[in-house]
């Protein structure tokens, strides 16, 4: 199968999860009902979906193509193939006489061996003997298999009952209401309440099994039908089987409802164009309807769209219950486009919709007038020709502490002085305008960084599309020296987004650029890719600032001893990609983690977003642990710098929650749920530092890397101090070329 560029799994270990069945032709109405009772049961759930057959041609698959967006016919010589698919790390095994009606997170949540419900064979039932059917459903860990089954099957050894014995030492025992064989209700007995999965073996519509009859008949549907039927569901949806369900729908009679699912899922997959496309016509015909304006306003911002999103956003203030939201949306828009007053007015009007409002609250705040003052106070500080221009996310508020410890880091690399008297600060997500570009090229430079700032979804722009705000045009008539330092590419695994935007953009800003280094190689690696031949060589590596602050920080000095400590941080941002189905398990293998660290230390919670402490809520609800913690986003940097300094161990998922402690000179892990936990840990030649949060044994590994580096903590000190030496020999090299560049 075809990945996308950015589907980087084998990085962060993230599992691959597919359904299979087998279907000849006469198996294909059966493959249908299947592909129904799957979506309208389990509508959150739209993994790919491998079709084994013997060789049907392709047009054969188009009605259960309309069914489901992620179909992959594959041939095979017979339904146990199944057991040869090695591109998925689990594959759920129907069969195409199955219905599935209830929920099946329990199947896509096993971790180990081969699922499989052994049956009550029929022609015995005394006997009470049970084996496992060729056809019955099987849930398989692909690691579990060997070469031995596998070899037995190549060989034609597996057939009737002898999957018993192929299975045997892997086989995992799944409930019956998994695999719930029809047969068993005989005399119109009721189909149990709970069966996940109800099998049919040749019983459809004979007599006798009228309830499970009845059981099946709501998925016997035309297209349409399925496809009305899935969209007016309750709760989530998956979005890629929301729009192969509601698009058609939409292209013969718009409803703004529906049109509003749709472009929430365009809107959220970062296709802000299509959003517009599918709202626009239908949201223009009724004022009346503010989620609509909502969303179509949001749509419109993302794609620098100013004027008309304020308009639609001005509308959707109409509904009480998300006035104060649109309010905050307006106040960052005018905010965005410099007009400081209106965003205090707009913010104003949020907190009297909502006087609890945090959005609302931040931004009256951040443009008080007396803020305001103290902001071009400080653009004054010093002549512009000795200052240099600073485009990066400058945090404040309880926003993420790594972004605030990082532009100051940056700055440390050309200037012991941080502060607005040798720099000019400008906020990455505002539209670098005609007054920006002015006070910009008043300056000896410009220095743009560092952070993740090549991302699609963070305050997403139509100008760049990603996170600085500024149109080719623009960025063309800088005339001062540009160095791009340290930015990091922060594609989570399998994130798509339009990259036509993003690499003209790249390209335009490679182009102008003296100095562009980013923070790990394999982010060098991605976007040299995005590049044409001539520009690649221009992608230099540039380490985090953050992984030297030893080096960088005046006056620095290690501490004599540390707490008897050990940090644990997580990420929830885009939990979805983060987690996948394996949320659950990762909860409880931490929790054995936590339980075996408190024996050597005392394990804490060091929280960088208020977020953040979601883990900690969900330990104590889930698992009965409590753990203290550090709000690390009420710190100021010296006193972030200082606890993750004193402490013995970091165990971090956030990216800074392991760069910051490690330029302190603190050991780390790593919970890698994104691509850059792993490329700094590969460029620090530790990729042994890092644990996937899908691991199998995630708990127990954890506990016996962090167990050796407290036992031997003087030697797990001077590694780090070792790996940082490198990093520093390269950060020293391109400084020297700023400056010469800077002059």
């Amino acid at each position: 199968m075809t990945r996308a560029v950015d589907d980087r799994r084998a990085v962060t270990g993230k599992r691959r999860i597919a359904f299979a069945a087998y279907a000849d032709e006469g198996r294909l109405p059966g493959l249908l009902v299947l592909l129904r009772s799957l979506a309208l049961t389990n509508p959150a759930v739209c993994e790919d979906f491998l079709v084994l057959h013997p060789g049907l041609p392709d047009e054969a698959f188009d009605p259960a193509r309309r069914l489901h967006p992620r179909l992959i016919p594959r041939r095979a010589a017979g339904r146990l193939d199944v057991l040869r698919v090695t591109d998925y790390d689990t594959v759920i095994a129907l069969d195409t006489g199955m219905v599935v009606l209830g929920d099946l997170g329990e199947l896509l949540r096993m971790r180990d061996g081969v699922g499989a419900v052994p049956q009550l064979l029929p022609e015995d039932p005394a006997d009470d003997r049970r084996v496992l059917l060729d056809d019955g459903l099987l849930v398989i860990q692909t690691a579990a298999l060997d070469e031995g089954l596998l070899g037995r099957l190549d060989g034609g050894a597996l057939g009737g009952g002898s999957l018993d014995s192929a299975l045997k030492g892997v086989l995992e025992r799944v409930d019956a209401r998994h695999d719930f064989l029809a047969h068993r209700l005989f005399d119109d007995a009721p189909v149990p309440e709970g069966v996940a999965i109800l099998r049919f073996t040749g019983q459809e519509g004979r007599p006798g099994y009228g309830p499970a009859d009845e059981a099946r008949r709501p998925y016997e549907l035309d297209d349409d039908a399925f496809r009305a039927a899935y969209c007016a569901l309750p709760g989530a949806k998956h979005p890629d089987l929301l729009l192969h369900c509601a698009v058609p729908l939409l292209e013969r009679q718009p409803r703004v409802d529906l049109a509003r699912a749709v472009a929430e899922v365009h809107r959220q997959q970062g296709r802000y164009d299509e959003a517009v496309a599918v709202l626009a016509p239908v949201a223009g015909r009724d004022v009346d309807r503010p989620r609509c304006h909502q969303t179509l306003g949001a749509s419109l911002m993302a794609l620098s769209r100013y004027e008309e999103a304020e308009r639609h956003m001005l509308l959707a203030t109409a509904a009480p219950d998300i006035a104060a939201r649109n309010f905050g949306q307006l106040a960052r828009l005018a905010w965005l486009r410099g007009d400081e007053h209106a965003a205090h007015d707009y913010a104003r009007q949020g907190l009297d919709a909502d006087p609890t409002d945090g959005t609302c609250r931040a931004w009256h705040e951040r443009t008080l007038p007396a803020a305001l003052r103290r902001d071009e106070a400080e653009a004054a500080a010093a002549p512009a020709a000795e200052q240099y221009a600073h485009v990066a996310l400058f945090a404040d508020g309880n926003e993420n502490a790594g972004d605030k410890v990082l532009p100051e880091a940056v700055r440390m690399c050309l200037d012991t002085d941080t502060g607005p008297r040798r720099w000019l600060s400008v906020h990455v997500h505002r539209l670098f305008d005609e007054r920006a570009l002015e006070r910009v090229n008043a300056r000896r430079g410009l220095v743009i960084g560092g952070g993740g700032l090549f991302l699609p979804d963070t305050a997403p722009n139509g100008n760049s599309t990603w996170q600085w705000n500024v149109a080719d045009a623009t960025l063309e008539r800088i005339t001062v020296p540009i160095a791009v330092f340290a930015v990091g590419y922060n594609i989570f695994d399998g994130q798509v987004y339009r990259r036509e935007r993003f690499a003209e953009s790249l390209r335009a800003l490679v182009r102008s650029s003296a100095f562009f280094g980013l923070r790990n190689r394999g982010s060098v690696e991605r976007v040299r890719e995005l590049l044409p031949p001539e520009l690649r060589d221009r992608v230099l590596y540039q380490p985090c600032p953050t992984t030297v602050t030893r080096r960088l920080t005046p006056g620095w000095s290690d501490p004599e001893r540390r707490d008897d400590t050990v940090l644990v941080n997580c990420a929830y941002d885009r939990a979805g990609l983060r987690f996948g189905h394996d949320y659950g398990h990762f909860l409880a293998e931490m929790a054995t983690a936590v339980r075996s660290l408190g024996k050597h230390a005392e394990v804490r919670y060091a929280a960088h977003m208020p977020t953040d402490e979601k883990f900690v809520n969900d330990l104590r609800r889930e698992h009965g642990l409590t753990l203290p913690v550090e709000p690390l986003y009420d710190a100021t940097n010296d006193e972030l710098r200082d606890l993750y300094a004193r402490t013995r161990l970091v165990i971090g998922m956030r990216g800074h929650a392991g760069m910051i402690p490690f330029g302190c000179g603190t050991p780390i892990l790593s919970l890698v749920s994104h691509p850059k936990l792993a490329y700094f840990l590969s460029d620090i030649e530790r990729p042994e530092w890092g644990v996937s949060v899908h691991e199998r044994h995630l708990g127990t590994r954890l506990a016996e890397r962090a167990e050796m580096l407290l036992a031997d903590h003087d030697a797990a000190v001077a590694d780090v101090h070792d790996r940082q030496r490198a990093l520093w020999d390269v950060t020293q090299e391109n400084i020297a070329e700023l400056r010469k560049i800077f002059g």
